[in-house]
């Protein structure tokens, strides 16, 4: 079974960060390894307060589990901090990993800050040019890419400059645009559209968290790029539509929900792709 290592936030209700990650990672057919980044306040209703953890402890915790361990990808969520951004970074480099799947993450659904300035800087000069995949949503992606991003014509200008900053590919989530939701793959010579039929539930916490540690997984397992797209997605999908509350806000996705085990699955097909290559 291929190891990946997802490097986090923790999160107490375990929606979302590496609590999450271990579970779809789990539900994808890999093992999951976890170094915690960062920790948070957090419960149902949303983030109250985060800090970063040492970045020598992490220092320390990144080398000895790839010291040990053959790892296969990495899932990179919540950093916090430039201090820690770095560290991540200086241990990636070199290190040979076949894929490195990085969700830029900088606020959380409820809108509560997730990372400084200098974080999300230094962020972008040196995570996103080891990056095998990056996963922004359309806010992420504006930032990114210095333009508005709302609609797919500009999901695709924006992944072109955010191509243009070092990831082999970029994967722009579209889950906020205002009709059905399109996520948009670029390669660097080829945009496949992925769309998706809207879920409609308000137990949604942790959506891109468990879409970037599904992709990790299943690139761990050696599918290309656009097969474990296809099979991520589909995964959030159904996880999404077996959604259910653990207290009075959002509820988490239905992380161990297994796509080729459960019956209904069987009806999920995965989403499908329209290519078309840039000028």
């Amino acid at each position: 079974m291929p190891l990946v290592l997802t490097v986090a936030g923790f999160d107490p209700s375990a929606g979302a960060g590496v609590l999450a990650d271990i579970k779809a990672i789990a539900a994808n057919q890999a093992y999951g390894v976890a170094c915690i980044s960062a920790q948070t306040v957090q419960n149902s209703q949303g983030v109250r307060s985060f800090q970063p953890v040492d970045a020598n402890l992490l220092d320390l915790q990144l080398e000895a589990l790839l010291d040990d361990l053959p790892v296969r990808a990495v899932k990179i969520g919540m950093l916090g901090g430039k201090h820690v951004v770095e560290v991540v970074a200086r241990r990636l480099e070199g290190s040979g990993i076949p894929a490195i799947v990085l969700d830029p993450i900088r606020v959380s659904s409820n809108g509560a800050s997730l990372s400084d300035t200098g974080a999300w800087r230094h962020l972008r000069e040196r995570l996103l040019p080891l990056a095998t995949l990056v996963t922004p949503n359309l806010a992420e992606a504006a930032e990114l890419a210095g333009i508005p991003v709302s609609k797919p014509a500009d999901m695709q200008e924006a992944a072109l400059r955010i191509h243009a900053l070092g990831p082999r590919a970029v994967l722009v989530k579209g889950g906020h645009l205002e009709d059905r939701p399109v996520d948009l793959l670029y390669d660097g010579a080829t945009f496949t559209s992925l769309p998706g039929d809207r879920v409609r539930t308000r137990n949604c916490h942790g959506t891109g968290c468990t879409l970037s540690a599904a992709l990790a997984a299943n690139l761990a397992q050696g599918k290309q790029l656009l097969d474990a797209a296809v099979v991520a997605k589909a995964y959030v999908s159904a996880a999404l539509r077996q959604a259910y509350a653990i207290g009075p806000g959002p509820g988490p996705l239905n992380h161990l929900f297994r796509l080729q085990d459960a019956p209904a699955s069987r009806n999920v097909d995965p989403a499908p792709q329209h290519e078309f290559t840039t000028r």
